[in-house]
């Protein structure tokens, strides 16, 4: 396949939060051994590639809301995954801490993209990356997951999901 060049636009970069905070729930869970093994590891990068025929309006009016208040939902009944992997001063290992206020990055784009020729099997990886987002990462904290929706006007779109080794192995 040849190589094509993709032109894309962010629309929107936001935050999700949980729908609220229980405060029966744990705020931080210590990393298991097997955790450890993939704490420097490369993260997992996921694409789920959905036709969608509908206009443009259905899918920033209705779907992406939709998208927003599910993950919303889900994050509240797993805190966690919200917050980030931190390594605290007294601690021998990192830890997975959620604290008030954390949340998943989620960002909408509108790709030019051939929904056709990137939804298929003949695509080159190389190809996808612009449709995975990246993890915020710093010295002191890593996010455990981060989510891009990219659009492609009347054909289809694309979820993106990057998540830490270390927290979903």
């Amino acid at each position: 396949m040849a190589q094509q060049q993709q032109s894309s636009i962010t629309i929107e970069v936001s935050n999700v939060e949980p729908f609220h905070e229980p405060s029966q729930l744990p705020t931080s869970l210590q990393l298991t051994f097997f955790d450890l093994l993939w704490l420097r590891f490369p993260p997992v990068q996921r694409l789920f590639f959905y036709e969608l025929t509908n206009s443009p309006s259905f899918f920033y009016e209705t779907l992406v809301p939709n998208l927003k208040k599910s993950l919303s939902l889900t994050l509240q009944l797993f805190l966690p995954l919200s917050g980030n992997i931190i390594w605290p001063i007294e601690s021998s290992k990192p830890i997975i801490n959620y604290a008030h206020g954390d949340s998943v990055s989620f960002i909408v784009v509108e790709s030019k993209g051939s929904f056709k020729d990137l939804s298929s099997n003949h695509c080159e990886a190389s190809q996808r990356h612009h449709l995975i987002p990246l993890l915020k990462t710093s010295h002191e904290k890593a996010s455990l997951i981060s989510i891009q929706v990219t659009l492609f006007p009347n054909n289809g779109f694309c979820i993106g999901i990057t998540t830490h080794h270390a927290a979903f192995d």
